[in-house]
């Protein structure tokens, strides 16, 4: 069986060189605190397309026949993948159809059909998406490009470690997010020739852990969805898995609280954007703290692309978690002077619901009262209507 080698990534270095963004290879001072390690962020959701797809992508299309390029090229994806390989064939002028799963979220469809592609959506998971797409390529002649399974687009994938150790070369140790395995195989594959002596480990989520599982020999069923879409794959490559087996020191889970408090984090804290995959590293050192100690760990942001209504959900459920969030629901007849009687015994009831503190940091200027809905259920008062009024609170 073929596999993949460390001259196929510099080679494939060559070629995307000028073609994909060299993204920076940064230290975080505040994330290494938190981590009790050394921390080295990747910012690949700074690709155009903001995710490392395109990488392989471009480095499969650029080694097309010219017959191959005619014909044009398919690809099956959740969405980074489908946008890579759109972007870039509309670049080097291929016809591209691309297959996308109908949970695929609707920014990464929306983006694919902007480069052009024949966007279709097939198939109730991605598996099901993988079928129709494999029919289809067959039918009209097009060159697949698999988001995973392939020794170039593994090869594109491994240069993000060509970089990483270049920009910082102190790192020891890598934490990468596995799917199918592309990325991690690449990368794997070029800092062990790199640097021989290098820990590698991937994570998986606890709903989708098909490598994980391979690996511990131990079966456990994929859930229906995950906040890490981009890595809810329920089976590793042929090709990729052994390369796994043979160049990763370990695989870690990581749940759905995990990889939303690494989102949050990576907001707050870097200021930068990622969706749930892109943040799977980050959880991981936080729920593995003692596995990484002292370790100078590189971490691969592999993708931005996030609804912004699923953001502002996990913003929203983070600032409760952490107490920064308070609301208040109650009743008061609707009649005048009844809001005032309300406002006079806020200070009180904030002080109670979230502590002296927080309550005396924030004083009053940041409450917010707004009428939510009328209670029909309960009886009024003399005869005039109930209203249920919800309070929202930002303490400091």
């Amino acid at each position: 069986m073929s596999t993949l080698h460390f001259d196929d990534i510099r080679a494939a270095a060559v070629r995307l060189r000028g073609q994909v963004a060299d993204t920076p290879c940064l230290h975080s001072r505040t994330l290494s605190q938190m981590c009790g390690c050394e921390v080295y962020l990747k910012f690949e959701n700074h690709q155009f397309t903001a995710s490392f797809k395109e990488r392989g992508a471009l480095n499969k299309m650029a080694q097309l026949s010219e017959a191959e390029r005619a014909r044009g090229v398919l690809a099956v994806s959740a969405g980074n993948h489908a946008q890579g390989v759109a972007y870039h064939a509309q670049r080097m002028g291929l016809p591209a159809t691309i297959v996308m799963p109908r949970f695929a979220p609707t920014v990464k469809v929306e983006n694919t059909r902007r480069f052009g592609a024949e966007v279709l959506t097939l198939g109730d998971t991605f598996d099901d998406a993988r079928l129709h797409g494999l029919q289809l390529a067959e039918a009209r002649g097009l060159t697949l490009v698999h988001p995973y399974d392939d020794l170039a687009v593994m090869a594109g994938q491994g240069t993000i470690a060509l970089e990483m150790l270049a920009a910082q070369p102190d790192i020891d140790t890598l934490v990468v997010a596995v799917g199918g395995g592309g990325l991690i195989s690449g990368m794997a594959t070029a800092a062990r020739a790199l640097r021989p002596g290098i820990q590698v480990f991937g994570v998986q989520t606890e709903r989708f852990p098909p490598v994980w599982s391979a690996l511990h020999n131990e079966p456990r069923d994929c859930g229906q969805a995950t906040i890490a879409d981009g890595i809810a794959v329920k089976s590793p490559g042929a090709l990729t898995l052994p390369l796994i087996r043979e160049r990763v020191d370990g695989m870690l889970l990581v749940g759905e609280d995990d990889i939303e408090q690494g989102i949050l984090l990576l907001l707050e804290i870097e200021k930068t954007v990622v969706e749930g995959a892109g943040a799977v590293g980050l959880a991981a050192l936080l729920k593995h703290r003692e596995r990484f100690a002292g370790r100078k760990v590189g971490l691969v942001l592999c993708g931005g692309n996030i609804e912004p209504l699923v953001l502002a959900e996990i913003i929203q459920r983070g600032m409760v978690k952490s107490g920064r969030l308070v609301r208040l629901r109650f009743d008061v007849r609707d009649v005048p002077g009844s809001l005032a009687e309300v406002a006079a015994a806020l200070p009180a009831r904030l002080h109670h619901a979230v502590g002296g503190a927080r309550a005396d940091r924030g004083g009053g200027a940041n409450t917010r009262c707004s009428p939510c809905r009328t209670d029909s259920e309960q009886p009024a008062r003399a005869g005039l209507p109930r209203r249920t009024h919800r309070l929202a609170r930002l303490p400091g």
